[in-house]
This record gives structure tokens, C-alpha cells and sequence, in this order.
């Protein structure tokens, strides 16, 4: 319920913004803008997706971080253990002048009011695990949305894998692949595997490779008939390739000896 208050009053910020002139924070995907309020944050939700605003959601604490993905203008709305609404206009920005805001109470909107419901059915609250994985596949959904890059790509035997974007979105890492068939018979998929690779593997002293397990899978396919093809996201904790490090991806047929592995470095 109370997020859904939250979304509502972000949507009531925004037709306020025609009447009042909110301040505006800037911020772009290469570093993060620290915000400190002058009480602990409870609650917080930005307009639009390209606008990520992190904060520790199991203690409260005074401060967050914002970053951005290009795109249009959106607003945050943030609400303190007090109950001091705080709303802003976000813009991306490529160079940004300032990193971190002390925010004053005085800067508050207004405060939250309780309402007075009658009483009625109760309704499931959405834990945090399903709220977080409702967040992936809203993000990953944009991603699919955008124009892919083709990074990198392997074909072996007509099934071509392609990783198409490498996007990284507070503390997780998106991978946009794509998957086509045109071996002329179905590909049923036994694993998709990620891996960071460092070294030779012929000098095994120092090969070293590491498995990273993915949070969240979006549009995944677990079959690709002749002439199909499908675009998907893996969500993974977020991570950072080394100067020697490769991104490994590995794709295996099930009840077959067809197998692809891309190697990509960022």
C-alpha cells in the first residue's frame, strides 16, 4: 500500500511541478550523486527507469546514490522517517559540476499525511524479493527495447550467439544477448553459462576461470526452432573486467554435442 501512496504522489509532484518550480539534480551513468537528507530515508521512487536512485532499503539510513542513463527529464520523490516529502526534477548530464547535495528540511514539499480507508478485503503486500525482481524486468524490458550495439557474436554449425549490450544499473550488470537459429533443425538449450576468464588456458598455472550466476533472466528461451531468433537479459551482480580479464559466454545443446562460446571483453 505503500508504495503504491508513493507512485501516486509522484504522479501528484509532477502535475505540482505547472505550479511550483521544483530544483533540479543532475546526474549520468559514469558517476554517482550523493544525497543527504536531513532525516533517514524510508521511502524513495524516481519517474522513469533510465533514473536509478539506490538506498539501503533494510536500515534506514541519510543518504543515496543517483545515477543516470541518457534519456528524457523524470522527477524523484522522497519521503524521510519524519514524513518530509522531498521532490526534484532529475536531467541527465554528461559533465556534472556538482557530486554531492546536503539537502536542508526547508526544502521539503510538504508532509505525508495519513489516510482514512475503509475497511475492506486486505491486500498481499509485495515482499522485497518481488519488488526487486519486478525492477529487473522492467529494466531489462528497456533494454530490449533499445537499439542493440553487436558487441560481439560466434556462429558454430548455423547457431549464432550475440551479446549486443553490457549495461550497468546501480549494483547489478545487464547482459543483452541474442540467440538465431538457421542450422536447419531445433536447438534445445541445456545452459547459457557466464564466465570471467584471466590468462592462458594452455599455461593452467595461470588460467583461471570464474562462474558468475545470474540473478534474473529475462526472455530467456529454452528452444529455437529453425529460422527463429530471440533477444533476452541476464541480470548479474554487478562486476568489472580486468585489463587481463575476457567475458566468457558458453551455450549447450541438451541431448547434443552442438556448443557455442563467445568471448567478449568490454
Amino acid at each position: 500500500m505503500r508504495t503504491v501512496l508513493l507512485l501516486l504522489a509522484l504522479m501528484f509532484c509532477r502535475a505540482l511541478y505547472a505550479q511550483q518550480k521544483l530544483d533540479t539534480l543532475y546526474a549520468n551513468d559514469k558517476k554517482n550523486v550523493a544525497l543527504f537528507f536531513p532525516g533517514a530515508i524510508r521511502q524513495a521512487v524516481t519517474g522513469a527507469i533510465h533514473f536509478v536512485f539506490t538506498y539501503n532499503r533494510e536500515k534506514e539510513q541519510y543518504f543515496g546514490l543517483l545515477q543516470a542513463q541518457p534519456g528524457v527529464e523524470s522527477n524523484l520523490l522522497v519521503v524521510t522517517d519524519d514524513g518530509s516529502v522531498f521532490s526534484y526534477i532529475l536531467k541527465y548530464e554528461e559533465n556534472l559540476s556538482k557530486l554531492n547535495y546536503f539537502i536542508p528540511k526547508s526544502e521539503r514539499i510538504g508532509t505525508e499525511m495519513p489516510i482514512k480507508a475503509t475497511p475492506g478485503p486486505s491486500k498481499k503486500v509485495k515482499d522485497s524479493t518481488t519488488l526487486r525482481i519486478e525492477y529487473f524486468e522492467r529494466f531489462a524490458e528497456h533494454l530490449l527495447k533499445s537499439k542493440p550495439k553487436r558487441l560481439k557474436s560466434r556462429n558454430k554449425k548455423g547457431i549464432k550467439l550475440q551479446l549486443q549490450g553490457f549495461v550497468y544499473n546501480g549494483p547489478e550488470t545487464y547482459l543483452v544477448m541474442e540467440l538465431s537459429n538457421t542450422s536447419g533443425i531445433s536447438f534445445d538449450i541445456d545452459f547459457l553459462k557466464v564466465y570471467r576468464v584471466s590468462g592462458n588456458k594452455k599455461r593452467k598455472a595461470s588460467f583461471q576461470q570464474l562462474e558468475m550466476e545470474p540473478i534474473n533472466t529475462h526472455k530467456m528461451p529454452s528452444r529455437i526452432r529453425n529460422s527463429q531468433t530471440f533477444r533476452f537479459v541476464y541480470v548479474l551482480p554487478k562486476f568489472v573486467l580486468g585489463d587481463k580479464e575476457k567475458l566468457q559466454l558458453e551455450l549447450q545443446e541438451r541431448k547434443g554435442s552442438r556448443k557455442v562460446i563467445l568471448k567478449a571483453k568490454k
